[in-house]
């Protein structure tokens, strides 16, 4: 019993290196331009429509690809796969299983985190995108499957592009360590 309250002390690794001060201008300006990006799109090109174009796990994704670059949870195909396997998840467990939410809910997100396992796509976010898909306003029910395309889909693809441009601006980044 004791060993197992032992293992919560942590195993004594050392604990994160620093940021330079050029890591966090990148990771900043790249989180702006990103995320700047999508709201603008969902702002105004889909403002008199029931599209739209931004979404909660979009914040936690822009940390990774551009605050955590090396991160394997970073990479493209993490990224863009885990986002739409999550939501695809998400809009089935909510179609499937509307009520009880809290039931959806869980299955959803313990859904996605087993597809992102099995697929090699872990994108944390993707567990958030999938419980939007079922926790989301009407607005976002009623997109059903179009969901996966867009905001997530299409979404996930413009802050990559936009990491592909920003990160590899300065001389000692590079974004990404590989695509697939």
């Amino acid at each position: 019993m004791f060993s197992y309250f032992r293992k919560m002390k942590g195993n004594g690794a050392a604990n994160i290196p620093r940021v330079t001060l050029s890591e966090i201008f990148w990771g900043w300006f790249g989180a702006v331009i990103g995320i700047s990006t999508v709201a603008y799109i969902d702002q105004f090109v889909f403002a008199n429509s029931d599209l739209l174009m931004i979404i909660g796990s979009f914040g936690a994704s822009a940390v990774l690809i551009y605050g955590a670059i090396k991160s394997p949870l970073a990479q493209p195909r993490n990224l863009v796969g885990g986002h739409i396997l999550s939501a695809l998840v998400g809009v089935t467990a909510y179609q499937l299983i509307p009520d009880p939410i809290w039931l959806s809910a869980g299955l959803a997100v313990a859904t996605a985190i087993a597809v992102m396992l099995a697929t090699k796509t872990v994108h944390p976010p993707g567990g958030a995108t999938a419980l939007i898909a079922v926790i989301g306003s009407t607005k976002i029910h009623d997109l059903g499957y179009l969901y996966t395309l867009m905001p997530v889909g299409l979404g996930a693809l413009i802050m990559l592009l936009i990491a592909l441009l920003i990160n590899n601006i300065p001389k000692g980044r590079r974004y990404p360590e590989y695509w697939f």
